[in-house]
């Protein structure tokens, strides 16, 4: 019996998590684009699995996406589900030729987003008050993005074993499950400990959220949406009219760190990229500044 396209894409789904150690979101995310595929094909092309699916039916399924005015973006990131989703057929040998190889995803301009100034940065930081009952909790968590570079989701998942004071490093689990080792600044530091010792320890903490170092009223671990909203408020209540979440914070970081003089492969490193070229994206060397650059320290250019 013909195995369907929703049997496939289950296994594909335990493929990302088990061997590919993806995120929950980068899971659904992936999973979800395929299903698209699957529901056109089984509409359109009645009986033919995913082991039978041609080049052409696949551009065709591109084709009819974008009649629906989808965005560039969107649509090369479909595109991107669909070749994994294919290169988890090759791997499992379950296909000899790989039909969306020959896919082409719309060419996507590198949007950068805002990057907050120092003098931003701290506009934000100064206007969190400290006499509100989360205050402590909102200045810690800010100071930590804008100190260290995390990700949203390592700042929420951030456990109290993964911070060495005595040292000013913490240990980050990132994508793909990969640990790094990240400095921490000595104001985040000091806010971290503020807000542990005259907030958090008075917390009725719930079971299962012990480990957690940033915590909501109800003593549960903050969710993402939950971060988006502090930033969101912190920044309309300082003035700044940017576009900021928790990412600005990161790539503020980044870019800072650059401009004043920093070596690329630190910030990767700090940053948890894989590739230099994706921390080149983040840090928008400009023209100008590589020119200078090369006027300060090319012996050639003395």
């Amino acid at each position: 019996m013909q195995k369907s396209w929703e049997t496939f894409i289950r296994q594909f789904r335990h493929y990302l998590k088990l061997e590919r150690s993806l995120s929950e979101n980068s899971i659904e995310a992936y999973c979800s684009d395929t299903e698209k595929l699957g529901r056109f094909m089984e509409e359109e092309y009645q009986g033919i699995s995913p082991l039978e699916a041609t080049t052409d039916q696949l551009r065709e399924f591109i084709r009819r996406l974008g009649e629906l005015e989808i965005s560039d973006f969107t649509l090369a990131r479909i595109i991107s589900g669909v070749k994994a989703f294919y290169k988890f057929l090759m791997y499992e040998e379950l296909i000899q030729k790989d039909p969306a190889q020959l896919l082409e995803a719309p060419r996507l301009g590198r949007k950068l987003p805002d990057t907050l100034s120092y003098h931003e940065i701290n506009q934000i930081l100064e206007g969190i008050s400290l006499g509100e009952a989360q205050g402590h909790r909102n200045r810690a968590m800010l100071e930590l993005l804008y100190s260290s570079g995390l990700r949203v989701s390592e700042l929420v998942g951030l456990k109290q074993s993964q911070v060495f004071e005595d040292v000013g490093f913490l240990r980050i689990i990132g994508k793909g499950n990969k640990e790094r080792l990240v400095p921490v600044g000595k104001d985040a530091l000091k806010y971290m400990k503020i807000y542990k010792e005259e907030v958090r320890n008075h917390l009725q903490i719930a079971s299962g959220n012990e480990e957690y170092v940033f915590l909501n009223r109800r003593g549960k671990k903050l969710s993402r949406v939950m971060v988006f909203k502090i930033i969101k408020e912190a920044v309309e209540k300082a003035g700044i009219e940017k576009n900021v979440s928790p990412h600005t914070f990161r790539h503020s970081f980044a870019t800072h760190l650059i401009e004043g003089g920093a070596d690329l492969r630190a910030v990767q490193e700090m940053l948890g990229h894989e590739s230099i070229t994706t921390t080149e994206i983040y840090t928008h060397l400009d023209r100008d500044y590589l020119r200078q650059v090369l006027t300060d320290f090319h012996p050639g250019s003395k």
